[in-house]
């Protein structure tokens, strides 16, 4: 169930090349395409795209023996090495991600498999092992750090195993709170099955239309509702996990004190150690009464003080969310609002929900007052939330229209936020300008805690040359950036491919020894996911 409208998708594939359902697919507002020159300069009109008739894929390089064996394990029906499933599954939806999707040449998976259950994930996985096939565990395909990548790793093929067929509600305990998801479960379908009972899992990341239960377990994923509901790893109780030396189900009670809790090895592993089959999480009576309010702050700073002094004192909103000035100009800008985007000021939005909103609200209001914000009414919230989930259509517009725009994002104390927010701002800005490149950096914090909040980073660039060899060496850049900066390399990305060679420093060497080692007692063949989470040199 969809929060904004109660609606569940009908078909969860996505558009080839470009984010969500192709009919939604728009041109920039007239207003965007207005702001952008000003922002900048001059835009150069990108190339014509590949069509999808028009890509070209090596040879699948399974042999007749190694299709065999999939075959048993699932039925022929569902191995598929034609061209369109592998392209489906050649990588996740970054930015980069879509513009390698925009050539003829492309690397793709050899095969798609799609079991139906937990024995046949388990069936695979004996395959792969034993005839030397690398596996990429697939959900929705929404990574965006590169964990879907078709890496082969030292074998001789790579095959995508697709999720969805595992797909529903395998258990619900009501009197306890808790219920079991089959990995393959969208969000849409996870709270429509969880709303025929009068509950909700009430986890709402961007990608919740596409992205599965699986895929949250695995990212380790935050929703927007994430100050009221907490994030997705505090929901799960329990997991059931296939690897290629065994399978192991964990999570028999709450507060178990059973050793060190292995439930959250596998919480944020990208299918490295195994494939998560089904998930136990805690859900909870939908609520009642939903209340909006947007809040408009001088600056960021004194925004993030009201939100600091928010999470500090507990029990506010369900959301609550804070744009700079940048992305408030941005967001004030798709809506026609041309002189008030240019305008100075930065804004924030909640929204409450349950039955006790009146206290919480007005307690919430005070501090955001007491901080140097101004109540704006509900409009600016409700607008926000009614779009929420079509953030990325925009994205795709501005590449069609020869605009760079990628996302990341870190965390760190609320007393470094300020540190990082400028230090990453450098780097982005830094390096775009030393390809020649004008740039526009955007920061919002959409997760706060008692010590400290995310912050994420929108960026827009108007690149002539090479968009991915320009923003390769940039990237980077921002993510020393992060690290020399006192931030995580990730707050709910994930690692993937994209930040494996990052993962160390955040880490240490022994904590890489220590993932290591799981993944040579779970994985001694390297089949999962290579390259994802830990660079392959330091598998071995």
């Amino acid at each position: 169930m969809s929060p904004e409208d109660g609606r569940v998708e009908d078909d969860p594939s996505m558009r080839w090349n470009g984010w969500g359902d192709p009919a939604k697919a728009k041109d920039l507002p007239l207003a965007v395409r207005t702001l952008l020159p000003l922002l900048l300069g001059r835009i150069r009109k990108p190339e014509q795209a590949a069509a999808l008739g028009e890509v070209v894929l090596g040879s699948s390089a399974l042999d007749d023996d190694d299709l065999a064996a999939f075959q048993a394990a699932v039925g022929e029906q569902h191995v598929d090495r034609s061209d369109e499933a592998r392209i489906r599954h050649a990588g996740g939806r970054s930015t980069p991600d879509l513009l390698r999707r925009r050539r003829i040449g492309q690397d793709a998976p050899d095969a798609v498999i799609r079991p139906a259950d937990h024995d046949e994930v388990s069936a695979c996985l004996r395959v792969a092992a034993d005839r030397g096939v690398a596996v990429i565990p697939f959900g929705g395909g929404t990574s965006v750090v590169g964990a879907l990548d078709p890496e082969r790793g030292r074998h001789h093929a790579v095959v995508s195993l697709d999720l969805r067929r595992l797909s529903g509600l395998v258990r619900l305990d009501e009197v306890s709170g808790e219920a079991v998801l089959a990995a393959g479960t969208t969000g849409p379908e996870a709270e429509a099955l969880l709303s025929a009972h009068g509950l909700e899992l009430g986890h709402f990341p961007q990608s919740f239309r596409y992205a599965t239960i699986g895929g949250f377990a695995a990212a380790r994923s935050s929703g927007q509702n994430s100050a009221g509901n907490g994030r997705f790893d505090t929901m799960v109780t329990g997991i059931r996990v296939a690897t290629p030396t065994g399978d192991i189900a964990l999570g028999r009670s709450p507060g178990s004190a059973a050793g060190p809790d292995l439930i959250r090895v596998f919480l944020g592993s990208e299918g490295i150690f195994g494939v998560i089959t089904e998930v136990a999480v805690r859900v909870h009576p939908i609520p009642r009464n939903r209340v909006f309010e947007s809040w408009s702050f001088p600056d960021f700073l004194s925004g993030a003080e009201g939100l600091r002094h928010v999470a500090q004192h507990g029990n506010g909103p369900t959301v609550i969310r804070l744009s700079d000035e940048a992305e408030t100009a941005v967001s004030l800008a798709q809506v026609g609002k041309i002189g008030k985007a240019l305008a100075k000021g930065a804004s924030v939005v909640t929204v409450y929900e349950g039955d006790d909103i009146a206290e919480r609200r007005s307690r919430v209001s005070a501090l955001l007052a007491a901080a140097g914000g101004v109540s704006a009414g509900e409009g600016a919230a409700e607008e926000w939330l009614k779009g929420r989930f079509d953030g990325p259509y925009l994205r795709d517009s501005l590449l069609d229209a020869g605009v760079f725009c990628e996302t990341l994002e870190t965390a760190t104390t609320w007393s470094n936020l300020s540190t990082l927010r400028s230090a990453v701002e450098a780097a982005l800005k830094d390096g775009f300008a030393q390809a020649g490149a004008k740039s526009y950096v955007m920061c919002h914090v959409s997760h706060v805690y008692p010590t400290g909040a995310s912050l994420y980073f929108t960026v827009l660039a108007g690149i002539r040359s090479d968009p991915l060899a320009v923003w390769e060496p940039v990237k980077a850049s921002v993510n020393d950036a992060i690290l020399a900066a006192g931030g995580t390399i990730s707050h709910h990305h994930a690692i993937g491919r994209d930040h494996a060679a990052w993962l160390e420093r955040e880490i240490g060497s022994t904590g890489i020894r220590i993932l290591s080692a799981i993944k040579r007692e779970l994985d001694p063949s390297e089949i999962m996911n290579p390259g994802a989470v830990i660079p392959i040199e330091r598998t071995r």
